[in-house]
């Protein structure tokens, strides 16, 4: 196994790499970055032979794509849900900050060709997992931008979570074959968590990621005291796509799901 967690900071171009096809986090088979914009910057996004999606992290922005333009805004992902322009390979994706915004841009090769979409707050809504269950201490919200169900000629998943406080998430310990990225943010600077992957636990803190290759145990959780809100980037495996069906979790805990607390 290689690296399967990072601490990347941002460059002077306000760009910050988590994952490529070619540095210590390609078992991911995804080229995931962040990008800071200041008030007025523009980027393009455009890749041969790759799909890209932009999600919008804060801050306001105008996305231009194909022939349809959209002017969006998020405070933050704490207390408002996503937008995302989602397109297949040689289609452009233009991004104008109208006010200091970061942004988050997940990609993966594929040949398949599909709809450009743009991904409101209602096409991905908030929803709580595990209400009441485990002493209630896994509760969480999650939503999902795009899936195979949602978009199934794509190679990606993504969507978001946010653990409420002191909580655990990906929780009961699950695995499954395809590899899966988290990135991590806190409502507060100090804020932290503990990321699993495996037998190996990491110290999440603000901005940290988690690259866990396929076939690994990945629950999550949160201090007392802080939210955590984790982006959850999955890559589907040729002829074995993450299905939102699949329970993949450690036979040695399910009992946890009859147990009385």
């Amino acid at each position: 196994m290689g690296k399967v967690f990072g601490y990347p900071e941002f460059d002077e171009k306000g760009e910050m790499i988590l994952t490529t096809y070619d540095n210590d986090y390609s078992e991911m088979m995804m080229d995931i970055r962040v990008y800071r914009m200041a008030a007025g910057e523009k980027r393009f996004f455009y890749r041969e032979g790759e799909e890209t999606a932009v999600l919008l992290l804060s801050g306001k922005i105008t996305y231009q794509w194909d022939d349809s333009e959209k002017t969006v805004s998020r405070k933050d992902v704490f207390t408002e849900g996503p937008w995302c322009v989602h397109v297949s390979g040689s289609h452009e994706i233009k991004v104008t900050a109208e006010q200091e915004s970061e942004i988050l841009v997940q990609c993966t090769k594929n040949e398949n060709s599909f709809d450009s979409r743009l991904y409101a707050p209602e096409d991905a809504p908030w929803g709580y997992s595990s209400v009441g269950k485990f002493g209630n201490v896994a509760k969480r919200r999650v939503n999902t931008i795009f899936d195979h169900d949602i978009s199934p000629k794509s190679n990606m998943v993504l969507g978001e979570v946010l653990n409420d406080r002191g909580n655990w998430s990906g929780y009961l310990p699950h695995r499954h074959p395809q590899p899966e990225t988290y990135l991590f943010k806190f409502d507060r600077p100090e804020g932290f968590g503990a990321s699993f992957v495996g037998d190996q636990v990491f110290k999440s803190v603000n901005n940290s990621f988690s690259a866990i290759p396929g076939g690994e145990l990945h629950p999550q959780a949160v201090a007392p005291g802080f939210q955590m809100y984790t982006c959850w980037m999955i890559r589907h495996i040729d002829g074995n796509p993450w299905l939102q069906t699949d329970r993949c979790e450690d036979e040695r805990y399910t009992w946890l799901h009859d147990a009385q607390f």
